[in-house]
């Protein structure tokens, strides 16, 4: 402590004498006092937790700081009328939002409504039929019980016949002799009866009764693939042709859906997106929503491929990755030399459940969030080939989604020797129409 307190007259002195040799007179130890109690410094100690604020704030500054922390009476009274008309505001929309909520559940039951009155007029109408079929059959049972009975009649007379004769031959043969003879006479005059060809035919119509179960059959099933198809239509998307991707041998219909292939090649400049040797064409609009179906009518030819691809599909050249289904970037169904196969990544497996007849339309639905692609017979419905994570084993998918857009692809391929090259392709627009 001494030391320190030394150490500090030292300096007084030094600092004494330096303002001597500059010609100041250096203060003395009371006014130096003075100052230190006139300027209330606080010294700066890092140790300290305190704020330390180094000057002094102004009356001015202090007088402004107050009027912030307290706010006038007209800064009040404008915040107030701030506050009032957003809660208006708020009111005003919660009211609208729980109108809009009404008129939902409104709008719902008036759907459903509608939604009953429609299938009560399908089920009016199939209740008629079925009344008028079953009324069919009940005349048809009448005519021919009127026809059988008409038979019996004549049989149970013919009885009847042989019954009195056999009465009168039995009381002649308890007579006399000559009644016998009598009673010979007259069991000769009963001829025998033998039963008509005719008669057999007096039968139920049971030939009109097959074609009725399978027409009855066939309407089953057309509008139970129709009411699930309906499913389907709520997503449908119309896909036009992107003219700029079609091979030159392929030509496009004014409003761009319909696809004939031509034996000679167009004269217009080849395009960057254009297929210059495989016999394809991609649509104008990737597949966008969330879920999406759309069919090809493919009745008019007899070799194609119809699906789906990514615009990374290679358009130059005849290798594999420029041919639908033979890379990882498309994905299709073909039929070719009258076998239907699903093909992806140069892997395919063949179409079940068939029938003998041509496919007529192919339907196509996408679910791109999920990564799922499905082809049907669109006519029956008939599941053709489904794709999805389940069918890694099969294709070698390395992913489970979709990783780019996805557009319609139609391919025309060539057909078996004895057979002539397809002539058109279309995908249809309004899928309404039955």
């Amino acid at each position: 402590m001494a030391e320190k307190e030394a150490l500090s007259v030292g300096n007084g002195q030094t600092t004494a004498a330096q303002s001597a040799q500059s010609g100041l007179a250096a203060p003395s130890t009371g006014s130096h006092s003075v100052l230190q109690d006139r300027l209330s410094y606080t010294p700066l100690d890092s140790n300290s937790n305190r704020v330390v604020q180094p000057f002094p704030r102004s009356p001015k500054l202090q007088r402004k700081m107050a009027m912030a922390g307290q706010p006038s009476q007209e800064q009040l009274s404008r915040r107030m009328e701030e506050l009032q008309a957003e809660r208006s505001k708020t009111e005003a929309h919660i009211q609208s939002l729980k109108k809009r909520r009404a008129d939902l559940s409104r709008s719902t039951e008036m759907m459903k409504q509608q939604v009953r009155e429609h299938f009560e007029s399908t089920r009016c109408v199939l209740r008629q039929d079925e009344q008028a079929v079953l009324d069919s059959l009940e005349l048809d049972l009448r005519q021919t019980r009127t026809r059988l009975d008409q038979v019996l009649k004549n049989w149970e007379q013919h009885q009847d016949q042989v019954n009195r004769t056999i009465s009168s031959t039995q009381s002649a043969l308890s007579k006399s002799p000559a009644a016998e003879e009598d009673g010979k006479g007259q069991a000769e005059n009963v001829s025998p009866k033998k039963p008509n060809a005719s008669e057999q035919e007096i039968r139920l119509n049971e030939e009109r009764f097959e074609r009725l179960l399978k027409t009855l059959s066939s309407i089953s099933k057309h509008l139970r693939a129709q009411l699930q198809r309906k499913t389907l239509l709520l997503d449908s998307s119309p896909m036009v042709i992107d003219r700029q991707t079609c091979h030159s041998q392929i030509a496009v219909s004014s409003e761009g859906r319909g696809m004939s292939f031509s034996s000679s090649a167009c004269s217009a400049p080849e395009h960057p997106l254009q297929f210059d040797k495989v016999c394809c064409a991609l649509g104008c609009y990737p597949v966008t929503a969330a879920q999406s179906y759309w069919e090809v009518d493919v009745h008019c030819s007899s070799a194609w491929a119809v699906g789906v691809a990514y615009a990374s599909l290679e358009r130059k050249g005849r290798d594999k990755g420029a041919k639908l289904g033979r890379n990882r970037n498309s994905w299709c169904v073909e039929l070719r030399n009258g076998r239907l196969s699903a093909w992806h990544n140069d892997r395919h497996v063949v179409c079940q459940g068939i029938g003998q007849t041509p496919l007529g339309k192919v339907g196509i639905w996408v679910n791109y969030d999920k990564g799922q692609l499905m082809f049907y017979d669109a006519d029956t419905m008939v599941v053709l080939q489904r794709f999805s994570a389940a069918m890694t084993p099969v294709f070698d998918r390395a992913h489970h989604q979709f990783t780019e857009p996805l557009y319609p692809a139609i391919r025309f391929l060539r057909p078996a020797d004895s057979q002539m090259w397809p002539n058109h392709l279309e995908l249809l627009c309004d899928l309404n129409t039955p």
